[in-house]
């Protein structure tokens, strides 16, 4: 009898114990609010997964260009919310422009071509405002009805204080600019590395493109539309930190949320290549000229990726 007593006391305290250890923290808070988080917790930068891969085990590799449009429904949560004032989630171009703030660097454009050059000196911070500019100042506007003059100084999305030596957010033109803001430009880099036996694919830059300068009527000048269209580079592993730090607003699940990080490492958003690196220094929009010219090289590309890694296998 006393060692069944025993027992069952043993057993209490496992229970009691097991308790203890597991907090069990209920769906609603103190006030009846769902406990929804919004933004990742301030370390989650410090638990970025950065795999090295060895330069001996990189058998093949390829850079790629795609263009992320925002007017995909899948690319959605890249885009929206469209105001800087949302207390839960902010969209693609504010995480990047509160990064640039905070001191992230950027890398100039090469009118040249669409390659970026993260070898150069990053765009100092005064000069850094002049990228965030809701209007081109030496535009003419006169026969857009739609437009509304604003000053110089209120279109600048980032201003800079030459005293303090400092970047600040000025919301004011944010909405103007986002609604703009609806393609990115990213560099790939697709690699097999004999070790893992497998292909990787590593995002290396991000570039946003302003959108009213990418002219699709002219074939013969979409090239050169879609350089200046480019604001500036962002080194992907630069900006990982900040993305990291911030849930993609969710679409019909609340529940079910991902970081801009994971969005991106998951490959979750749908693009469209428009070129590849090659001896000719050439891209997509440089020799085809016709849509169903494009769609071919597109398909052609994709299929040679795809057929790479099949290739090295034998069943």
């Amino acid at each position: 009898m006393i060692k069944k007593i025993s027992i069952i006391a043993c057993m209490l305290l496992g229970v009691v114990a097991a308790q203890a250890q597991h907090k069990v923290i209920s769906v609603f808070d103190e006030m009846g609010s769902a406990r929804i988080q919004t933004a990742e917790f301030s370390e989650a930068h410090d638990t970025i997964v950065m795999v090295d891969h060895r330069i001996d085990d990189v058998i093949w590799s390829r850079y790629v260009y795609r263009i992320i449009d925002m007017r995909y429904k899948q690319n959605y949560p890249l885009y929206f919310p469209t105001k800087s004032d949302d207390a839960d989630y902010r969209n693609l171009f504010k995480v990047i422009t509160d990064a640039v703030v905070d001191g992230m660097p950027i890398y100039e454009k090469n009118m040249e071509t669409i390659k970026p050059d993260f070898k150069q000196e990053p765009i100092s911070r005064n000069l850094i405002p002049t990228m965030f500019m809701a209007d081109d100042p030496l535009a003419d506007y006169s026969d857009d009805p739609t437009h509304f003059d604003i000053s110089s100084s209120d279109a600048m999305l980032v201003h800079y204080d030459s005293i303090e030596d400092e970047l600040s957010f000025h919301f004011y033109p944010f909405e103007k600019l986002v609604r703009n803001q609806l393609k990115y430009l990213i560099q790939e880099f697709v690699f097999f590395d004999k070790h893992t036996s497998r292909l990787h694919i590593k995002i290396l830059g991000i570039a946003p493109l302003q959108s009213d300068k990418i002219s699709t009527r002219d074939s013969s000048n979409i090239m050169n539309s879609l350089r200046e269209s480019i604001m500036f580079w962002i080194p992907m592993d630069k900006l990982r930190p900040y993305i990291a730090m911030q849930y993609a607003i969710p679409s019909r699940n609340e529940t079910k949320r991902v970081t801009y990080d994971e969005f991106f490492q998951k490959r979750l958003f749908t693009s469209y290549i428009v070129g590849e690196g090659n001896m000719y220094n050439r891209y997509i929009p440089d020799y085809a000229k016709k849509e169903e010219e494009v769609k071919k090289e597109q398909a052609r590309i994709a299929e040679e990726l795809l057929n790479f890694e099949q290739d090295l296998w034998e069943y």
